[in-house]
């Protein structure tokens, strides 16, 4: 099982009572429990949560999966934590980032484009299609899931091409938006999963609950082999007496 932190901004929550009605105890507490009926290892961190965030050196050290949701306070977490959490993903930790978290700096910073998109707030029907339905974080979905009330996001989406793209959304309003996006970035995987307005139950769903259990297992890193970087020796036999070079 992986040990999953589950990061939340955790301010609508506790400014709005439309947010606290769905969510009392913060969004992380809805998508801890998500995960730990996985079987998942799982704590919780929030912006609030210190001068680190709550996201310490030691914390992200035994973290095998890291979550992101974000939206209102993106320009407080500090640069010294998006370093942090930067070079643990190209070390190997997976990372979800969570609807509006597309703007979050670690977002930015792995995609190295502006993430911005059409976005509209009126509560109607999006149907996330799978596009490819063999992919592991599509497992047991089926065809496509259906959420009745949500955030419309719509193309462009400013982000690079994923190397996977598992879901597609399509909206009443007549939008689509790739919603589901799979990146290699150094040795870590990431997953970009648009559905998780805050005014909306979206993280009780059980299809969406199991997109995001599927995402961690797939996130999580395996037994693959690190590669090898710096002063590599010869492989076959060189002329190495030249005084340019370097070994």
């Amino acid at each position: 099982m992986a040990r999953v932190t589950v990061w939340n901004e955790y301010r609508h929550e506790r400014e709005s009572d439309a947010v606290a009605d769905r969510y009392p105890d913060g969004i992380h507490a809805v998508l801890a429990d998500a995960f730990e009926e996985a079987g998942h290892e799982v704590r919780t961190a929030t912006l609030d949560e210190g001068p680190e965030h709550g996201l310490t050196e030691a914390v992200l050290d035994d973290t095998d999966v890291l979550t992101w949701w974000g939206h209102a306070a993106h320009d407080e977490v500090r640069d010294v934590v998006v370093d942090r959490v930067h070079e643990r993903v190209l070390d190997g930790m997976g990372l979800l980032v969570l609807h509006s978290a597309h703007y979050s700096k670690i977002f930015k910073r792995l995609m190295g484009t502006s993430c911005s998109l059409k976005w509209r707030e009126a509560g109607e029907t999006e149907r996330l299609w799978t596009v490819e339905p063999s992919h592991p974080i599509a497992a047991g979905v089926g065809e496509y899931l259906e959420l009745d009330e949500t955030e419309t996001y719509g193309e462009r989406f400013d982000v690079p091409a994923p190397d996977t793209l598992v879901f597609t959304s399509w909206f009443a309003g007549g939008e689509t938006f790739r919603s589901g996006c799979c990146y290699r970035r150094g040795n870590g995987k990431v997953f970009y999963f648009r559905p998780g307005h805050e005014t909306y139950p979206i993280y009780h769903d059980d299809d969406v609950r199991r997109v995001l259990r599927n995402a961690v297992d797939w996130a999580e890193p395996g037994d693959e082999p690190a590669p090898e970087f710096g002063n590599a020796e010869p492989i076959e036999d060189i002329d190495a007496s030249d005084d340019r070079t370097v070994r």
